[in-house]
């Protein structure tokens, strides 16, 4: 048994984060992490070419900038050494390998009850904490949707958190599942490296250059009215890239800095995609009805053959596997109730950081927000 005044569970960006604000405000915590590594999604579950689609002033996590010689758009590998260097600066110590089986509060003790699993050792660690944080992120499980005929498919079938690079494609015909920006990128690495590649497209998405969007966010900044904005970016963004609509891309109604914010939906960072789709070397495809040995087909009717099957299709969150107690905070899909910016704290000491869809900058105003609420709470009331 273990009595900690802070538990936080996940040790990804959100989690160290939290650990870091609470250090700056000499707040003590514990930081327990399934996997054997911090930041494990970005260390083993992306794909290589991978880089940060806002620039670095977006990206920061709280109490240290990048340093001076950091790119503007920040590659994959630079990042995790980013996060390596954020954990020894602020001398975080997850306890990895320790996966949380069970977590309920105690109205008795007022505190949260939380069993962890040691994966390495088998011992199991019962934690009572007065303060309870939920970091373990809104891309902690990838999305695989039930298509009729999946599970008889010969060929390979993946999720992008799954995906490396194009080197296992060579000679194959491949379908890649989401027109976000994994399943955008992911395609357009298969194509550029003439790999067969075709693309399902099941929803409107805008698609912006990676200029925009960052001129779009200064422009917010600067207090310039949402609506505004986004007039400016489609414009610029229609001009740019022409009416895609003939290709099978449709834009949303709602622009694209408003569809982030009031849904959590990204606009398409285009790498190179959209010109690929114009020469016909990625062939854009809509909704699939089921498939039939190694044919897909399509609700229009279209029967294709495939090799292998990436599913760009999205994440969630798995903090109600675990969570018991959470209703004040988390719905059913253990995403939170609230809408931002007043969606990081529950009842009884719970708090969330990471799960309003902002990335970096919002886990970076969660945190903040947490150590605050904890230290103020703990000064006029004491730690149990």
């Amino acid at each position: 048994m273990e009595k900690v005044l802070v538990l936080i569970v996940g040790a990804g960006p959100s989690g160290l984060a939290v650990a870091a604000c609470l250090s700056q405000l000499s707040i003590p915590y514990r930081i327990v992490e399934r996997e054997d590594c911090s930041a494990s999604l970005w260390r083993k579950h992306t794909y290589d070419r991978l880089k940060l689609h806002l620039a670095k002033e977006f990206c920061e996590l709280p109490h240290m900038s990048y340093p001076n010689d950091t790119p503007t758009y920040i590659p994959k590998e630079q990042f995790v050494r980013y996060v390596d260097a954020y954990v020894d600066h602020f001398n975080i110590f997850p306890k990895y390998s320790t996966s949380v089986e069970s977590c309920k509060y105690d109205e008795v003790s007022n505190c949260w009850d939380v069993m962890a699993h040691d994966k390495v050792t088998g011992l199991v660690t019962e934690y009572t904490a007065r303060f309870l944080v939920v970091a373990t992120g809104e891309n902690s499980e990838g999305i695989i949707p039930q298509i009729p005929g999946l599970d008889d498919f010969p060929g390979e079938v993946i999720h992008s958190s799954s995906y490396k690079s194009w080197n296992n494609y060579v000679g194959k015909e491949a379908l890649v599942i989401g027109c976000g920006n994994s399943g955008m990128e992911i395609s357009y690495d298969l194509a550029s490296h003439g790999v067969e590649t075709s693309m399902v497209v099941r929803s409107p998405v805008h698609v912006m250059t990676i200029g925009l969007i960052n001129f779009g966010m200064k422009l917010v900044s600067w207090s310039m009215p949402v609506n505004f904005v986004d007039f400016i970016l489609v414009t610029f963004a229609n001009i740019r890239f022409g009416d895609l609509s003939k290709y099978g891309i449709v834009r949303p109604n709602m622009g694209p800095l408003l569809l982030k914010a009031k849904t959590g939906r990204s606009a398409v960072i285009d790498v190179g995609t959209v010109e690929l789709i114009k020469k016909g070397a990625i062939k854009v495809l809509g909704p699939i009805s089921c498939i039939r040995g190694d044919y897909v087909e399509f609700e229009d009717g279209k029967n294709c053959h495939f090799d292998s099957i990436v599913f760009a299709t999205g994440y969630k969150s798995t903090a109600n596997r675990w969570l018991k107690n959470g209703e004040s905070l988390l719905n059913d899909n253990g995403m939170p109730k609230r809408e931002f910016p007043n969606h990081w704290k529950g009842e009884n000491g719970l708090y969330c950081v990471g799960l309003a869809m902002r990335g970096l900058a919002g886990i970076s105003c969660d945190a903040k927000n947490v150590a605050a609420d904890i230290k103020s709470i703990v000064d006029s009331v004491g730690p149990f």
